[in-house]
């Protein structure tokens, strides 16, 4: 009779154990979903900018106007078409990360942009911002000589109040990181190509070996934060994981705002997914989240 009654007891106390430590894992599975959709809804509040290319090269989601634009040289703005009019950039299906992307064959003159304004939301005392996007290539292979920059941001030029990703001109290649501000300030004398100044150089984040390949796809992430005053901040983030910051940017970003633009693959050569752009640096949390999203930014449109 004890030992019957033993038997129960253990049973049901084993039955109570597991009872338990089921409920804490469907607990902790609620919290995680609970996270994710509390994470994914601060993001799409934070929204900006979005272009998938899937079905258009034309923004799924902007503040500002969303349409792609072909010029010539940048200062022929006037000349300025809608549309991708360069036949060696072409919007693919089934070449995007999620779905179609962009796919640059070969380094040619003319550049294509969107307009910045509204798009970043741009400040003169206090200006943070977040610039994602995806890239597959390989380096070593697939880029022509000289720099090549995936992304450019300014309303004059790489040197002048300008934000940028590029892989370096000779193999192997770097992928840097350049937030440089007026060229007035940081360089009044100039002496030389301002790409080969060591003061130049110094405002510069870099990465040797960088993870890019032909076979994968790799998350790019530029968080910006505090420019225009005496401690921005700007740092770079490949796949989710944080390659370096550069601290104490005390020099001034002076934009022309309404002629400000978000150029895309200068002198690139590889495929290119999923633009977004938020108006604040993101947090460690929130680019991870962003860096594994099921079917990219779009999920934050749902």
């Amino acid at each position: 009779m004890h030992r019957r009654l033993f038997h129960t007891s253990t049973i049901l106390f084993i039955l109570f154990i597991s009872t338990l430590l089921y409920s804490c894992k469907q607990k902790e599975k609620t919290e995680e979903v609970e996270t994710v959709d509390t994470t994914t809804a601060i993001l799409k509040k934070a929204l900006t900018f979005y272009a998938s290319f899937d079905t258009s090269v034309d923004a799924d989601f902007a503040l500002g106007d969303g349409r792609m634009y072909t010029v010539p040289n940048r200062q022929a703005r006037d000349s300025a078409k809608v549309g991708l009019h360069k036949p060696d950039i072409q919007r693919a299906d089934g070449k995007g990360k999620y779905d179609a992307g962009l796919v640059f064959t070969k380094r040619s003159p003319g550049y294509i942009y969107y307009s910045s304004e509204k798009n970043i939301v741009y400040n003169t005392e206090n200006w943070s911002a977040s610039i994602s996007f995806w890239l597959r290539l390989d380096p070593a292979t697939d880029l022509e000589p000289g720099y090549c920059d995936p992304i450019q941001i300014t309303d004059v030029g790489y040197n002048d109040a300008g934000i940028w990703v590029d892989f370096t001109k000779e193999n192997p290649r770097d992928f840097r990181l350049g937030v440089i501000g007026d060229r007035d300030v940081w360089n009044p004398n100039p002496e030389g190509p301002d790409n080969e100044n060591p003061i130049f150089n110094a405002r510069l984040t870099g990465v040797k070996n960088p993870p890019f390949s032909r076979d994968s796809w790799t998350h790019v992430l530029i968080n910006l934060s505090g420019l225009n005053t005496e401690n921005g901040e700007a740092s770079l983030y490949l796949n989710g994981e944080h390659q370096g910051t550069r601290s104490h940017i005390d020099t001034p970003f002076t934009w022309d705002y309404p002629l400000s633009n978000i150029y895309l693959g200068l002198g690139y050569i590889g495929l290119m997914d999923e633009l977004s752009i938020f108006n604040r640096a993101l947090t460690e949390t929130e680019i991870k989240a962003l860096n594994s999203l099921d079917k990219g930014v779009q999920t934050l449109l749902e």
